[in-house]
Parts: C-alpha cells; structure tokens; sequence
C-alpha cells in the first residue's frame, strides 16, 4: 500500500513539473487555457459588471473576455470605434440604445465584422439611409437578422439594399411606413431563403407586395401582416407556402368570410393565426377555416371580432389540435361559452379579458372540461362570483398563469381557494380585489410563485405580505401599488425571503420609510423600483438601493419630496446601469440632476415640478447627459432655454415631451377606487 501511495506521489510531482515555468510572472491564472476561462464567462452573462471586473483581472483574462463576447450592445454610436476595436469576433450587434447611427456607423461594424456579424438590430435607431445598409448587406455575407422596425424614414431604395442579403433568414420591418411594393418586391427577389418577415403597420404595402413575398420565399415561417390595406387577392399565394406556421392579420380590415374560404388551398403545416380585430370574419369564415384544417393549427387569436356566439363556438370545434384561444375584448354568450366547453380538445390556454358576457355558468362549463389548462386570463369578467373560483380550484390544478384583474364581485373568501390547490401557479395577478390576509396566507403556499400582482387591493396588511415573503422564495416581482396598509415589516419579509426579487412596485404606499429600502438593498438582482408617492423615503434610503442594488434599471420617485441632491450622489455613483429614472415633484435641484450624467445608460429623464431647478442649470444637466433619448418637462421651461439648445439635443437623438401638468393633492385611496370605478363605469 506504501508504495503504491509513493508512486502516485511521485507521479504527482513529475506532473506539476511539466508545467511550464512562469519566467518571473507573479499571474497564478496563466496555466488557464482559453477553454476553461470561456466556461467561467459563460457563468457571468447575467451581469455585465462581474464580465467587466473579470477583464479588468489581468491581460490574460482581459484579452480571453474579448474573444469570448460574442453579443455588443454599445450606449451611444460615438462609441462603436472603440468597442469595435475591443471585441474582433462579435455575431451579433445590437444598437437600440443608440438613438442615432448613422451610415459611417453601419459601414464601421461592417468591415469589423465582415466574417462574423449573423444579427443587427436597430429597431430604435435612426439617422442611417440605405447607403448603411448596403455596407452592411454587401460585406457581411453570413448576415441572417436585421430588425429595422420603427425607422418610419426608410424607403425603397433602403429595403433594395436589403436585397444583397442573401442568406437572411429574418427581417422585421414593423412600421417602416414609407416602403412600398416595390421595395417588398426587391426583397422578395433579393433574399429567397427568408423565414420571417414582420410587416406591420406597412401601409404601403398591398396585395402586389404581400403576393411576390409568397412567390419568390418559399421557406416562409412566419408572416406578420398586421395592419395592412390587404384583401383576399394575396391570399391564395399565401395559404401554398407549405412550411407557413405564424400568420398574424391582426386588423387587416379587408379580410372577411371569402378570403378565409381560400385556406382549402393549402397551408397544412400552420400552428399559429391571429385575425384580432378583423370584424368582417364570423362563424361563417372560421368555419371554412376549420373545414380545411388538416390538424395543424394549435394557436388561433380572435381578440376584439365577432361575438362569441353558439355558431361561432361550433365553428371551431372541428380543429382538432387546438390548444389555445383568446378572445379578448370580444361580446360573449353563454351558450358560446358552453360549446367551448363541449370541444373534444383539451385547451391549455383560454383568454377572456375585457370579454362582456362571461358568467359563472357560462366559465364554469369550460373549466369542467379543459382541465389541462395552464393559462387562464379573466381580467375584467366583472359578473363572475365565488362560483368561478370555486371552479377553478377544482378543476384547474395544473394552472400556471392566473389573471383575474378587476373581478369586483368576487368575495374576499374565494381566495383561499386558490393556494389550496394551486401549487402549480408561478403567475398570479389580482389586481384591484377584495383580497384580504387569509386569501393571501392560502396564496403563499403556491411556492413556484415569481410574479404576484396586488395592486389596489385594499384589504390586505403586513399579516399577508409577511406570508408571501416566508413561503414564495422564488418570487421574482411582486406590485404592491396603493397596497395602503402595509408598512416596513412587509418589505422586511419579502427582501429576507425572496432574494432574487427583481421588480418591487410600492408607489403610494404612504407608511413605507427608509427601512423598507434599506431592507430591499439587499436584493442584489433588484432592476426596478418603484415607490412614487411615498413621502416618508428620503434620500438615505434610495442612498442604501444605489449601493445593494447595482443592475437597478428604472427608478420612480416621483412625489417623494423627502428625496433631493444627497440621493442622486449615490445613484451617480453606483447606478450604472440605471436607464429610466422619475425625479418630478421631489427635491431635487441643478446639483444632484447635474451629477447623474456621470450615468452613461441613463436614457430616460421626466423632471417635472422640480421647484429647485433652474434654466442654465437643467441646460448644464441635459448638455451633460449624452445617452439622453426621452426627456419630460414643464412647458414653461420651452421658453426660457435656447430653441438652439433643443435643435442640438434632438439632433443627438433625444425626444422632448412637454407637459402642462398643474400639481394635485392626492386622493384618499378608496376615494381614487371610487373615482376610478366611475371612470371605467
């Protein structure tokens, strides 16, 4: 035994004496290979800060972080020289934070990424022409993705140049309204192999275009036409693409029966349908619909058409892979209801929000049968009672996502019922109801809850919250908005029981104090903070999330007049990711608005009623801010600073909006539901 452990010993030592010797390098990591380093990396893609300290190490990691990145995301397009250098073997470029890239741009990731670049986006960028584009579509030959929806300036001559892409596989051009048919036309030819294209709100773009698109690509996937002055003519060309699977007409107001008629030609591999909004299609059209359909279809959307109707339900029951259906906003009845419920199909998603007419009978008749539902959205079904819940509690245990927002007249008792059997459910929204602490102590035992919503709901207190943070661990946002009667110890709770909480919303929760963002530091993955309305914060809390808080995105502080320049110090320097943040009626002055420009995500500013802030300051502070895009202002300041001042910030890519907005005493919180119940009424 001795001398087989002298052996391995001895082994041992003859293999750490091959490894090379470090010539005097004091770096302990330098016998790491790319390999092993790139498997680290991959561990810190959640936080783009730990990726940041981990270069900055030593040479050898910093040199294995660039090689390593493969996606770009840069704030501001003057930055694009210096990241392009950093990173050589990008796939993908996004630039949505860069309000303005222009063509010198484009051509620059071009020839940087000539070999590499798979994907762009620049869904909310601008200032570039079809001269870019034809940078990036002629030398970047391995290019599958580019999203340019949104850039309502481009034009044919652009999606001409979009044509030279010949491998791209997906191209979304939502709202780009000055392309026509003939620069649909010219990608139809160009780029053979796509499988996606969105269109929507295109409204240049008519049957000629839509037509060629289903004639020149014929590995189409998916098909987004919403909004588009399109008849029955495209159709046909449509309904023969044999791998079609996503086709959305949402408000395509030309489509009606007849056009539906057409599906008998074809298109047996579609999974998906949207027709919302389309109100010449009835029973009729969904008929022939279901007639044709060889199996295939699992999703189909009718939000906002014709009533559901008997006729219209009986339609639909020949389709028989149907798994989910929303018809919200639609008129219902309760025979409508009744027929679903009598579909041999067992639904694993049904949609009734906004929907007049659901009643207990009618709901429940569903449920009795569709118990393999995952999903279920009630939201505003104000005539359902405890009867409805009832139901679903027994018949829905493998229920996942529950949203019934708004549902007035059910009793406070009915939400016991849903912890007791609904341990499956990871999201719950019931917002504005009469929930109290015993329906939230049955809630906390649903323990793969991530997502609770309990805005408005005025009958709960410390007692439940408290629950909800002892037993939901895995609960990633929860929104307590004029949740009136909790306080501290609620807060407490939940950050000492739900450690990864990323979204926490107590906006007019009037007893919440620094204590509460004290405790809520201490959830490092917190990005969103919303806590307008609470006048007992001050800056010492918001001081203590600066510094626990570090991926904090968007903060709302708004009316919070305890809040002033000692709490923008802080968020200058810790919040670096901070993109979003509402200053408006605090205490703010030039100083601390003035110290968030060191913030180089910072993109969206509303300071409104900022009674410290004076012209040459808040010019100072906009100036400052070069990642700017969104800025909310009182009117009065449109004449007191420069028109020069404003033409240079938006020619940087920043929007204005002006409000004229006077200051209002808060409501007490069951007057506001009074009031707010009137308005809906």
């Amino acid at each position: 035994m001795s001398s087989s452990k002298s052996q391995k010993k001895s082994q041992s030592m003859k293999r750490q004496k091959t490894i090379p010797p470090n010539n005097g390098n004091n770096n302990v990591f330098h016998v790491l290979s790319d390999e092993i380093i790139f498997i680290i990396l991959d561990c810190l893609e959640q936080n783009p800060i730990d990726k940041k300290s981990f270069s900055l190490v030593c040479k050898s990691f910093h040199a294995a972080e660039s090689k390593h990145r493969k996606k770009l995301k840069p704030l501001r397009s003057d930055h694009l020289p210096r990241v392009l250098r950093r990173y050589p073997y990008v796939t993908h470029v996004d630039l949505t934070l860069c309000p303005r890239v222009p063509d010198a741009s484009l051509a620059a990731v071009s020839k940087a990424y000539r070999s590499t670049l798979r994907s762009i986006d620049l869904s909310r960028s601008n200032c570039f022409s079809g001269t870019g584009l034809l940078s990036l579509t002629a030398n970047c030959k391995n290019l599958v993705e580019i999203d340019l929806s949104n850039a309502t300036e481009l034009r044919d001559s652009a999606a001409a140049a979009l044509a030279e892409a010949k491998n791209l596989e997906k191209l979304w051009l939502g709202r780009c309204k000055m392309v026509t048919d003939m620069g649909v036309g010219c990608i139809a030819v160009g780029c053979k192999k796509l499988r996606l294209i969105h269109l929507k709100w295109c409204l240049r773009v008519t049957d000629l275009g839509v037509g060629l698109l289903a004639v020149k690509c014929k590995d189409l996937r998916s098909l987004d036409l919403s909004y588009l002055p399109i008849t029955d003519k495209c159709l046909p060309s449509i309904f023969e693409l044999q791998y079609l699977e996503d086709l959305v007409l949402e408000g395509c107001f030309g489509i009606d029966d007849d056009s539906l008629s057409t599906f008998k030609h074809g298109c047996k591999s579609l999974k998906k349908l949207e027709i919302s909004s389309c109100q010449n299609i009835s029973h009729v059209g969904l008929s022939a619909l279901a007639s044709c359909s060889e199996g295939c279809l699992e999703q189909l959307v009718l939000s906002y058409g014709s009533p559901v109707t008997l006729a219209l339900a009986d339609s639909l029951e020949k389709l028989p892979t149907l798994q989910s259906i929303k018809l919200d906003g639609c008129l219902v009845t309760c025979p409508g209801l009744k027929s679903i419920g009598n579909w041999c199909v067992s639904l694993r998603e049904l949609s009734l929000s906004k929907c007049v007419g659901v009643t207990d009978e009618g709901l429940s008749s569903i449920l009795k049968k569709h118990k393999d539902l995952r999903k279920l959205d009630i939201t505003c079904c104000r005539e359902i009672t405890y009867a409805s819940i009832a139901q679903i509690s027994e018949s829905c245990t493998a229920l996942t996502s529950l949203k019934m927002e708004s549902c007035t007249l059910v009793p406070r008792e009915a939400f016991v019922l849903i912890g007791q059997r609904g341990q499956t459910l990871e999201e719950i929204d019931i917002t504005d109801n009469e929930v109290d602490d015993e329906g939230l102590n049955s809630i906390s035992r649903c323990s793969e809850l991530s997502s609770l919503k309990l805005g408005i709901c005025l009958n709960i207190t410390d007692n439940g919250v408290v629950n909800i943070g002892m037993r939901c661990m895995k609960l990633l946002e929860l929104d307590l908005y004029r949740c009136t009667g909790i306080s501290d110890s609620s807060m407490s709770a939940i950050a000492r029981g739900c450690p990864g909480l990323e979204m926490i919303n107590i906006a007019y929760c009037k007893d919440i104090t620094d204590s509460s963002l004290i405790s809520l530091s201490k959830c490092s993955s917190l990005n969103t903070v919303e806590s307008r309305g609470c006048p007992l914060i001050t800056s010492l809390g918001l001081a203590a999330i600066a510094v626990g808080c570090k991926q904090l995105t968007k903060l709302d502080v708004k009316k919070c007049s305890n809040i002033d320049d000692a709490g923008m110090i802080p968020l200058a320097h810790f919040s670096q990711n901070l993109r979003q943040i509402n200053l408006s009626y605090s205490s703010v002055t030039d100083v601390g608005l003035l110290s968030l420009a060191s913030i180089s995500c910072l993109q969206s500013l509303t300071i409104l009623h900022l009674k410290g802030l004076s012209p040459n300051g808040l010019a100072a502070a906009l100036l400052a801010c070069g990642g700017l895009t969104k800025v909310k202002l009182q009117t009065t300041f449109k004449s007191l600073l420069p028109k020069a001042l404003f033409e240079h910030l938006e020619a940087r890519g920043c929007v204005f909006q002006w409000r004229d907005k006077f200051f209002r005493a808060e409501l007490d919180p069951q007057c506001w539901k009074i009031q707010l119940e009137d308005i809906m009424a």
